[in-house]
């Protein structure tokens, strides 16, 4: 097949031109001169045409090689891994990730986000259609539509409200309605508004009836426990689902997220264990939660140390253990000895950390912290490879625990580590470390002058 525009047609049309040309400043006749000219006429035209074909070619070339080499837009590409998004997920910070990125970010023992570097609430991750569709509709544009992301032709649910209005009335007996809007309220974030806006349809979805039924069927449980994770994230809903419970009379929500603490499906407890954990982000929430049994499941969530699921029982214990009560509560389930165990294990050191520097004023957990010799393993976890925030924890225990008792003073004069903190940690880190330091200056000049 000829190329459009080739050469060779070219050449041979500019020496047919010539020719004909030449013939016309030769020939007298003026009637061949009229055929002459209207063959050359006929040339140029093709000549033009074919070249124009060939303009128009060469611009198409340009501009599908311009597409080509068009970089994805940032808000396409992944934070953590910077390559164009195929599952986007969206995790508790709002931002939006490549799903096997920051799986292995969280599998790798981060607990703040790789962005925005909050602390992440929860471990859960929703899905981002919306981007989904919008990396798809962009591959499509640029000629990549075989490299589309899998599954980004599904669109995102948007459902409308008459759409859930419907869905909720079906409720308690349609139970399969539960399903749909597990997947509706994972995928979008209006479907989540739009179940705190409606009236009623908080009691609706979670009605005692809906509830009881729940326990016996599996499928059922892990649904509405989704469900309340996914509607739990957003604001409206996360005050609407506990409304109206107070102290004294425990929610019944609270109960069921409890119970489902301790089910033996390890997606439902850690969809549990995300929701409370969303849930105690509220002041209002923490009193009620605790009056709860939930803290005891926790606590047993963080010793058995699944991934995922201690994670999110952790970030829910730090939540609620900003409550003078619930650390109560905590100490009396035996949290402290967990918490050592995990931290001498090296396992979840961070969120363990945070969790023991919540009971450092307490007591009893000091008198725990020092059977188990804990200043000398929290100044050897200074000393090793880990982030600033983890040691601002060990300094600020280890302070409170000699502020306690000036006798433990003793065992930090040898610690390099300690020293080096006192320059170059966090702002916090250092006044506790040069404060620890000073008062081993002040507790030693005691005692050579005793």
């Amino acid at each position: 097949m000829e190329e459009i525009g080739g050469t060779e047609r070219v050449l041979e049309l500019k020496k047919e031109l010539r020719r004909v040309t030449e013939a016309l400043m030769v020939d007298d006749d003026e009637d061949g001169d009229l055929g002459v000219t209207d063959h050359a006429i006929e040339t140029l035209r093709a000549l033009k045409e074919l070249k124009l074909k060939r303009s128009d070619f060469d611009e198409g070339i340009v501009k599908l090689k311009n597409l080509e080499l068009q970089e994805p837009p940032q808000e396409f590409r992944c934070p953590i891994s910077g390559i164009l998004m195929k599952e986007p997920v969206v995790a508790a910070s709002g931002q939006t990730f490549e799903e096997l990125s920051i799986r292995k970010w969280l599998k790798e023992g981060n607990t703040k986000c790789p962005t925005t570097h909050q602390l992440l609430s929860h471990t859960a991750l929703i899905p981002n259609h919306s981007i989904k569709n919008m990396i798809t509709s962009w591959l499509n544009t640029t000629g990549r539509g075989d490299a589309r992301p899998t599954r980004a032709d599904e669109p995102g649910p948007n459902p409308t409200r008459e759409h859930l209005v419907e869905l909720l009335e079906t409720l308690p007996d349609q139970t399969a309605a539960v399903g749909e809007l597990r997947l509706l309220t994972a995928c979008s974030s209006s479907a989540r508004a739009l179940v705190g806006e409606i009236s009623g349809a908080i009691p609706r979805l979670l009605s005692p009836f809906l509830i009881e039924r729940c326990y016996s069927d599996p499928a059922l449980y892990e649904d509405m426990v989704a469900t309340i994770l996914n509607i739990s994230t957003d604001n409206l809903c996360q005050e609407k689902i506990l409304e109206g419970s107070t102290p004294t009379s425990t929610s019944a929500v609270v109960s069921f997220l409890s119970d489902a603490l301790g089910s033996k499906n390890n997606d439902t407890r850690g969809h549990a264990a995300a929701a409370l954990s969303t849930l105690s982000t509220l002041d209002a929430n923490k009193a009620v939660i605790g009056e709860s049994d939930a803290i005891k499941p926790l606590i047993k969530l963080l010793e058995e140390g699944h991934p995922f699921v201690s994670k999110d029982a952790a970030f829910a214990m730090l939540n609620l253990c900003t409550l003078t009560e619930n650390r109560e509560r905590a100490l009396s389930h035996g949290a402290v000895t967990v918490v050592i165990d995990k931290i001498i294990a090296r396992v979840f050191v961070d969120e363990m950390l945070e969790i023991l520097a919540r009971f450092s004023s307490h007591r009893k957990a000091v008198e725990e912290m020092e059977e188990r010799d804990m200043v000398a393993c929290l100044l050897s976890i200074l000393g090793e490879a880990v982030g600033e925030r983890c040691k601002e924890n060990c300094v600020a225990i280890v302070y409170s625990m000699c502020y306690s008792d000036p006798r433990k003073l003793v065992m930090i004069k040898e610690s390099e580590a300690l020293s080096r903190v006192a320059k170059t940690g966090t702002s916090r880190a250092k006044r506790k470390a040069t404060g620890l330091l000073e008062r081993l200056d002040r507790f030693a000049f005691i005692s050579n002058t005793m």
